[in-house]
């Protein structure tokens, strides 16, 4: 009997998952041989597992993936466990519970639970019309049954915590990369800015010390003659009191007739004239605003790029002028090669630069216009027939028709109600996966797509059609 026992108490170690510490629901196998809920162990890896692998929580395997197959022997066991006398429909081996109190009506022990009063009762009032209707089951039965359901709950609840916990560890990453990102822009903010101030700072003193050593040395020339002057003055008067002297009053001979020697007999007057030097400080009088612009755009790590239109790409249609930085529809279809990158019906035309890396900026100006078209497309984008503006057809574009729109996947995204802007300033930044739109005014922004660049790209331009008479053009800055 005992060894019967024994048996059960093995048979019943085999079938509980170390997990739950239930029989098994759905059990699976590792590849190292141990058995689990499939629940159980799900849940274990998510809780546990990630970038090291899964491990068994029992040998501690690690596994490169989540892998396991479901184990039907073991399955069929616990649904047999119905037909094993150990494991009959009464619950395992437990340390009975007791109940202390006793019923108030008859004074037996507690050992029944009605399920439909939700209260302990006696085995006498289990008899009583009170509860004969009612489910009443064993306290030690209702005591497992509660067990069970708890354990159930308690895997919900751990379940719910490790969300918890998932959200809480990815909302705190994004807390810190959003405070490290912040910290690094706010540094490239301050070392961006710092370097336009400092040049500022450094050309204002640059000129101040300029325009101190003009004055200095004016005022020199200035002082160098007024000390000739002042000397000068210096011996005409006294020849003036020395003359008043000898006239006015008692003198001998002698001293009136070397006074008159030296007096007519002198040198003649030096010529003096005013210093004729400049105090207008001309070279200091430009517009220092516009000079300190011209000389700040060398400093700057993105300048606006003097493009230029490809002629070899631009739609039969359209004319380029001014040095390839202009292009306008023309009324006439000109006669020219179908060569692999012309464009043949949208009236497009691309810029002779290649980006494959790095910041790039441009301006266009389209003043006037009631239609345009700008953006970037990628070097093995189609160019022949209908083309679809769209990112997923190697296009990202902004255009006016009527208003302002951002040429999304699979609709116009409205951007402005109104534009009056005369210039667009287009900013790729290729590595980073980004191109926005700006108001070359007033540097609002306007959109901008977040993307990835596989290729290289090129600026497209359209001044679009039925358009007749309006331009767009490529800006140029130096």
């Amino acid at each position: 009997m005992a060894t019967a026992a024994a048996a059960g108490d093995d048979l019943r170690r085999e079938l509980t998952c170390a997990i739950c510490l239930d029989f098994f629901k759905d059990p699976v196998i590792l590849k190292c041989g141990h058995n689990f809920c499939r629940f159980c162990i799900c849940m274990h890896w998510d809780e546990n597992g990630g970038d090291y692998g899964y491990q068994c929580p029992q040998c501690r395997t690690v596994f490169n993936k989540r892998s396991f197959t479901k184990n039907y022997l073991v399955q069929n066991l616990v649904d047999k466990l119905d037909d094993l006398e150990c494991l009959g429909s009464c619950p395992a081996p437990s340390k009975p519970v007791k109940v202390d109190q006793k019923c108030d009506q008859h004074g037996e022990e507690l050992k029944l639970y009605c399920q439909t009063d939700k209260r302990l009762i006696c085995v006498v009032c289990r008899e009583s019309r009170a509860h004969r209707l009612h489910d009443v089951a064993p306290v030690p039965e209702v005591v497992h049954d509660m067990k069970i359901e708890l354990k159930l709950r308690l895997m919900e609840l751990n379940w719910q915590k490790s969300q918890c916990v998932k959200v809480i560890t990815t909302d705190g990453r994004t807390r810190n990369e959003a405070k490290l990102k912040k910290k690094r822009l706010k540094e490239k903010i301050e070392a961006d800015v710092g370097a336009l101030v400092q040049f500022l700072l450094d050309e204002r003193d640059s000129l101040l010390d300029s325009l101190e050593a003009e004055e200095v040395a004016t005022i020199a020339v200035v002082d160098e003659n007024l000390k000739i002057v002042e000397a000068e003055m210096a011996a005409v008067d006294k020849s003036i009191a020395d003359i008043h002297g000898h006239i006015g009053g008692k003198t001998s001979f002698e001293s009136l007739a070397e006074t008159f020697n030296e007096v007519i007999h002198s040198k003649p007057f030096p010529s003096l004239d005013a210093v004729n030097c400049q105090t207008e400080f001309t070279d200091f009088s430009g517009p220092f605003q516009l000079i300190m612009w011209k000389k700040m755009m060398h400093v700057l790590h993105t300048m606006p790029q003097n493009l230029t239109l490809d002629p070899d790409t631009a739609h039969p249609n359209l004319i380029i002028s001014d040095f390839d930085t202009k292009v306008e529809e023309g009324g006439i279809r000109h006669q020219e090669p179908d060569l692999p990158a012309r464009f043949t019906r949208f009236c497009g035309v691309l810029a002779t630069a290649q980006y494959a890396s790095g910041q790039h900026y441009w301006e266009v100006d389209v003043k006037d216009k009631g239609v345009w078209y700008l953006g970037v497309t990628t070097e093995s984008s189609n160019r022949k027939g209908f083309v679809s503006l769209s990112p997923s057809s190697g296009y990202w574009s902004l255009c006016l028709q009527d208003r302002l729109y951002a040429n999304g996947e699979d609709r116009r995204i409205p951007v402005a109600d109104y534009w009056n802007s005369p210039r667009v300033g287009v900013y790729l930044d290729y590595d980073n996966g980004r191109l926005s739109f700006y108001d070359a005014v007033t540097m609002k922004r306007l959109y901008m797509f977040d993307t990835f660049f596989d290729e290289p790209v090129y600026p497209f331009f359209s001044p679009g059609k039925y358009d007749p008479g309006s331009r767009m053009q490529i800006c140029h800055y130096y």
